[in-house]
């Protein structure tokens, strides 16, 4: 059976999380569902990640296998047509090898956070961005998240609820950069990990704004990460602000034109 990955891209307002559920709208079952569509019968497709209820792509991977021999090019024309009026787009869509997999095969994944600073509720981007009404100071923050780079135990910034074997990771990058925009400031949060904890980055974030408005000094994100204990954490940040930007692989299965 040929095998395919997607490129996708979504706004996770209106669904659940990726994972398919049985009584809430998800992203990976409007996909199937389009799959469907085009070739009758259940299909499962795996993902690089799952993201989280509200958490948002511009850059998921996904792959499955299909009966059919499609050219790429067509197949991800065909799935945004049946994907409508959902807010979720295949980007791109290449043939890849039999022992490709979104998940296993990815070497890094990469996530953007976005806080905005302004007094006023956001409108455009609404539901895209976390909003906050005072300034924060980036110095502190980037002194806070130099704790977090490197091989750690991230006890204190994992959920309760995480499935993984181990709390120990390799966080390769955070940087953070300020933009000024009209009325206030966008603080960008990247960060870069072969793989991450359930809710780390949200849990990573929300202690740095902490840093930022002054409430925690630089030093105490060390001391929360020593502590190992989830108590220590500062608060959780809400999903809208994150996105999956980027899965890294050995070789980049869509280099190629986008179009035929």
């Amino acid at each position: 059976m040929p095998r395919y990955a997607f490129k996708i891209e979504y706004d996770g307002g209106p669904f659940a999380g990726w994972q398919r559920q049985a009584d809430q709208p998800s992203v990976q079952g409007a996909i199937e569902a389009a799959l469907s569509r085009l070739e009758p019968g259940d299909h499962t497709i795996a993902a690089a990640g799952r993201t989280d209820a509200g958490v948002h792509a511009t850059a998921q991977v996904a792959h499955v296998d299909l009966e059919k021999d499609w050219d790429p090019f067509r197949l991800s024309e065909a799935l945004n047509y049946h994907l409508r009026p959902d807010p979720v787009a295949i980007l791109a869509c290449a043939r890849v090898a039999e022992d490709f997999h979104a998940r296993f095969s990815a070497q890094e994944r990469r996530y953007l956070f976005r806080l905005v600073q302004r007094r006023a509720p956001m409108t455009h981007d609404r539901g895209l961005v976390w909003r906050v009404q005072n300034a924060l100071d980036i110095k502190a923050m980037r002194d806070g998240a130099a704790h977090l780079i490197g091989h750690h135990d991230f006890t204190t910034f994992r959920s309760t609820m995480c499935q993984s074997n181990s709390p120990v990771k390799t966080l390769d990058e955070i940087s953070i950069e300020e933009i000024m925009i009209p009325h206030g400031r966008e603080y960008r949060f990247h960060l870069r990990a072969r793989s991450f904890l359930h809710n780390q980055v949200r849990s990573i974030v929300g202690t740095l704004e902490r840093v930022g408005a002054g409430a925690w000094p630089p030093g105490r994100v060390g001391t929360a990460l020593a502590a190992r204990d989830r108590a220590a954490c500062g608060p959780v940040c809400p999903p809208q602000g994150l996105y999956l930007c980027g899965v890294g692989y050995p070789e980049d299965p869509f280099i190629g034109p986008a179009t035929p």
